[in-house]
């Protein structure tokens, strides 16, 4: 059903992926490091935040930044209160075109801030790049990329999340298992997390925190 849901995702909404596409393109990273001053109180002046509870922006898809500013203005993520009311103060979608670009364009911390636990990316890599067939969990690597580096920008709606904070990928996943967000492209993310136990998720988590772009 999933994998299904992807394919349809993809092959039937190509209008809508050219769009975002195009959302990136748009973007102007100059005008978007003035405006996107007000987000390095939590993400950092270049998007590698210190804080494992705020996620690293840097080297992020302009195109997915874009849609989750937009989803928050929108109430389709509500689940943060200070990302709801940051988003409430870019004024305009070229705003949030700008932010994003200049964004992407920063270089990703290579160094994750706590040092990873061997066994535990061993088994972390295992679930990304194969799931998880007894619980029809799919790898993340379909989606995500080797090593959780993305797809490509054509299908940006499925983020970068190479050296992510641990502490917000376990956050995300365990609140995309519950039901508090669920802004994903087609019910995909809920669908896996509500399959991966407390330590998968662990284990994932720490895989992708653990590696170097």
């Amino acid at each position: 059903m999933l994998v299904k849901k992807w394919l349809v995702l993809i092959f039937t909404g190509g209008l809508w992926l050219g769009v975002v596409g195009v959302a990136s393109a748009e973007g102007d990273p100059k005008a978007g490091e003035a405006k996107g001053a007000i987000c390095a109180g939590c993400h950092g002046m270049d998007g590698n935040s210190e804080a494992g509870m705020f996620p690293r922006l840097a080297g992020q898809y302009s195109a997915y930044i874009v849609k989750q500013i937009r989803d928050f203005q929108r109430g389709h993520r509500a689940n943060n209160e200070i990302m709801a009311g940051m988003a409430a103060t870019v004024a305009s979608v070229q705003d949030a075109k700008d932010i994003g670009a200049f964004f992407e364009t920063q270089k990703i911390a290579k160094q994750p801030i706590v040092p990873p636990d061997k066994d535990l990316v061993a088994k972390g890599e295992k679930l990304f790049k194969e799931g998880n067939p007894a619980n029809g969990v799919y790898g993340c690597i379909n989606c995500h990329g080797p090593k959780g580096t993305g797809r490509d920008q054509s299908i940006s709606q499925f983020p970068r999340l190479v050296a992510q904070h641990k502490e917000y990928l376990v956050k995300q996943l365990n609140d995309f298992k519950s039901g508090t967000r669920g802004n994903d492209p087609a019910g995909m993310m809920s669908d896996i997390a509500k399959k991966l136990t407390d330590a998968e998720i662990n284990a994932v988590s720490e895989y992708l925190a653990a590696q170097v772009p």
